[in-house]
């Protein structure tokens, strides 16, 4: 009967990996508001799972998603992460995650994007350089647990971001997040993101008397999400909803399967948007492979996203250990 049972499982988890890759394009008009580098995840275990993370509470956890995941880190991880994207553009992380016992946790990264060889010319056309653009989020998490099962979570983020020359913005803003472990397999998990966040630009150093000041507020996201882990530790479901401040409603989901223990396959879709005027679903797809020693647990993700309006898609890929 066990074999029975665990062969079905194994069925269904490969059949909900097909059908997420599988899934039809939808769109998604927030990708085009201020911070949208900030919105396009963290590390290939989430980017893999179509950044379905916000109720996900074990493993290398991701503070990114929901600020009180910390609180449930079973061990102290760190990560490097660097994408691989065409149009001359970059994205790459930093996170380190460690629990403060007996109910807490805290958590810290870097993100980074931005364009090169952005081809500058004068009022003649004539070439003056190539240019570019760079955006950068510092944060800090705080998480604990107000009881067992229960935790609550903050996050401070500051924004730091160059558009040209001496035209630069820097704002800070906020996160909150809840996360609760319902059974055993199944777990909760909800944020909202972004409180105040805006970039204020200034571009009198430029253009003198003709310059002005703009404001760009970002998005404030508000997600609820589920995870569930298959029995006999077979894999992971997950799947959430996402309300922006600009009342746009996008759907993820996303799923790990263990093939042994030192092997993870992992697929997920993000911007499931069931509008009639979405722009692009990004089924995504990945793998982790670790290994023990000396007390660490180095490990290497791979990501494919897919981008609907690019040439090629993302190649994200994480260097990290557990310790």
């Amino acid at each position: 009967m066990a074999t029975i049972v665990r062969g079905i499982i194994r069925k269904a988890v490969f059949s909900l990996l097909g059908i997420l890759l599988c899934v039809g394009l939808s769109r998604s008009q927030i990708a085009g508001s201020a911070g949208a580098f900030a919105r396009m995840g963290s590390g290939a275990r989430g980017m893999g799972m179509g950044n379905a993370m916000t109720a996900v509470n074990f493993g290398d956890i991701q503070t990114y998603y929901n600020p009180s995941l910390g609180a449930f880190a079973e061990y102290r991880s760190a990560g490097l992460t660097f994408g691989i994207l065409s149009l001359d553009r970059s994205l790459n992380f930093v996170n380190y995650t460690q629990p403060i016992h007996p109910t807490a946790g805290v958590s810290f990264g870097i993100i980074n994007a931005g364009v090169k060889n952005i081809d500058g010319r004068d009022g003649d056309g004539e070439k003056t350089g190539d240019l570019s653009t760079s955006e950068n989020q510092f944060y800090l998490a705080f998480s604990n647990r107000v009881s067992d099962r229960v935790s609550l979570g903050v996050a401070v983020k500051l924004y730091y971001s160059k558009l040209y020359d001496q035209v630069t913005s820097t704002t800070v803003g906020f996160d909150l997040g809840f996360s609760a472990q319902l059974t055993d397999l199944l777990s909760i998990g909800g944020a909202i993101q972004d409180l105040n966040s805006k970039y204020t630009w200034d571009t009198k150093a430029i253009y003198d008397q003709n310059g002005k000041t703009t404001t760009d507020k970002f998005p404030t996201l508000r997600r609820i999400g589920a995870a569930l882990r298959l029995p006999s530790n077979l894999g992971l479901i997950s799947a959430e909803f996402e309300n922006s401040s600009q009342q746009t409603n996008v759907f993820r989901a996303g799923a790990e399967y263990y093939i042994i223990e030192y092997l993870t396959l992992r697929a997920g879709i993000d911007r499931i948007d069931p509008s009639s005027d979405a722009t692009g679903a990004k089924p995504s797809l990945g793998f982790t492979i670790r290994n023990s020693f000396i007390g660490l647990t180095p490990a290497v993700t791979y990501a494919y996203v897919f981008e609907s309006f690019a040439p090629q898609g993302m190649h994200i890929i994480t260097l990290s250990t557990a310790f």
